[in-house]
């Protein structure tokens, strides 16, 4: 699976363009901080439950999480059902927030 730093996805956002992001952290880690997209839980993504991600099946998606591993679960899993461009953000919230604190 693809791999992007958060300073690629900050430059990406910095310049405006439009990304399809999906966090995959339960609901109170994303309610002390997140940097938008859709909340779509690691739970509802193993459990195969797509219906209102599947719009996105040929779309690059980036998947974030705290740390980058449940995201990299999450990529691995929607690959699995046919996404076809999924792409885990490296080092996750923890690597956002160390270089550009909670903005």
């Amino acid at each position: 699976m693809k791999q992007m730093s958060v300073e690629d996805l900050k430059s990406r956002l910095d310049a405006g363009e439009t990304v399809n992001l999906i966090d995959v952290r339960e609901d109170h880690e994303r309610a002390d901080f997140n940097i938008g997209g859709l909340h779509y839980k690691l739970g509802l993504i193993t459990a195969m439950q797509f219906d209102d991600i599947e719009h996105l099946k040929d779309e690059e998606v980036i998947v974030y999480c705290r740390s980058g591993n449940r995201s990299q679960i999450a990529g691995l899993v929607m690959q699995s059902a046919g996404f076809t461009n999924v792409i885990n953000l490296a080092g996750g919230m923890l690597d956002w927030e160390a270089r550009y604190g909670r903005k």
